[in-house]
């Protein structure tokens, strides 16, 4: 692998689990990419995830954070949708 890129694991949940299919992926990105990028790629790659798009929260090992976040080699990445009960 090179230096240039970082590996991360997204787990997945509601929405995105049942559109991607799995609980969980292993995804690589150039240096300095911002969580948000993950979902912007599991969106281009499946686009019935565009109505969670802009309501979409994330997580980085546990933590909460902002879209603009930048990911590090090794992240847990959690990308969290709105939740509907009753």
């Amino acid at each position: 692998m090179s230096s240039s890129t970082i590996t991360v694991t997204v787990k997945l949940f509601a929405a995105y689990q049942e559109v991607c299919g799995v609980p969980e992926l292993i995804m690589q990105f150039p240096c300095d990419t911002p969580v948000k990028a993950v979902r912007d790629h599991l969106i281009a790659e499946n686009p019935k995830l565009i109505p969670w798009c802009h309501f979409t929260r994330f997580g980085i090992n546990l933590i909460f954070v902002e879209p603009e976040t930048l990911l590090q080699d090794g992240d847990e990445v959690v990308l969290i949708p709105p939740v509907s009960g009753g």
